[in-house]
């Protein structure tokens, strides 16, 4: 067992508590950039770290009936889907290694801009496309969002929190935001634990990897969560959006 792989998770389990940031564009990025690993590895290994960590969400939230699940059926008639077929296409083209690493790093990149705009300006956003409090968008409207997603988390492991959750907000102004996070989280675990296990079967997960990452973030993320009750969560939100930019523009390019 690799203790800088349990620090890195506690690292990034940390910011996670702190922040409220998605481990998918913090954890991924690290393990390219910080410890060499294969691009496609460390998005296999972090989908199925995000299912893990993201499982005993989803019990804490059905308790406090913070879970639309008519919106998390909707969502997963698409993802799933769009998963699989994500998966099946990469390997019905049997593409070259290196071609497959160009298109989940671009994927990164692109996914990790994204999130950094909607880290930094939802709120405007929010403000700019405010619907009616009444409003409600159809159910094909939702499965199409759940396809786009389910496609690019599988490519990146990035998005299924931080612009998942965006749109949500914008689709549905008469929930709470308690439930807009809740009903995230609970489509976010299938789709990442799918997403997941197609890139099991492509080979890309590191089993020794997964365990160091969940030992250090799982006690780490509880004490960020704590000391970030102390700490201004916008300036925080800022710095790691800016980060976030830094990252995926050095993927992208």
């Amino acid at each position: 067992m690799d203790y800088l792989y349990i620090l890195a998770g506690a690292a990034v389990g940390f910011v996670i508590g702190l922040t409220g940031v998605g481990g998918g564009s913090l954890m991924t990025p690290l393990l390219v950039l910080g410890f060499n690993v294969q691009p496609a590895i460390a998005v296999g290994t972090d989908l199925l770290y995000a299912a893990i960590t993201k499982a005993s969400g989803i019990w804490s939230h059905q308790k406090l009936k913070n879970i639309d699940w008519m919106i998390v059926k909707n969502l997963c008639l698409g993802s799933i889907p769009g998963s699989i077929s994500c998966i099946y296409i990469i390997q019905y083209f049997n593409l070259s290694a290196e071609a497959f690493e160009s298109i989940i790093s671009i994927s990164l990149g692109i996914m990790l801009i994204l999130t950094s705009a909607v880290i930094v300006f939802k709120d405007n956003i929010a403000r700019h496309f405010k619907k009616p409090a009444d409003y409600t968008p159809s159910p094909f409207i939702i499965i199409c969002l759940g396809l786009v997603l389910g496609i690019l988390v599988t490519l990146s492991s990035v998005g299924a929190g931080a612009i998942g959750g965006a749109l949500l907000l914008l689709l549905y102004p008469r929930l709470r935001t308690r439930t807009i996070v809740g009903t995230d989280i609970a489509h976010a675990v299938p789709l990442t634990a799918v997403a997941g296990l197609g890139h099991f079967q492509l080979g890309h997960i590191d089993f020794q990897l997964l365990i160091s990452l969940i030992i250090g973030s799982l006690p780490a993320i509880y004490l960020g969560t704590m000391v970030g009750e102390k700490l201004p969560e916008k300036t925080l939100k800022y710095i790691v959006a800016t980060i976030l930019l830094l990252i995926g523009i050095k993927f992208a390019i």
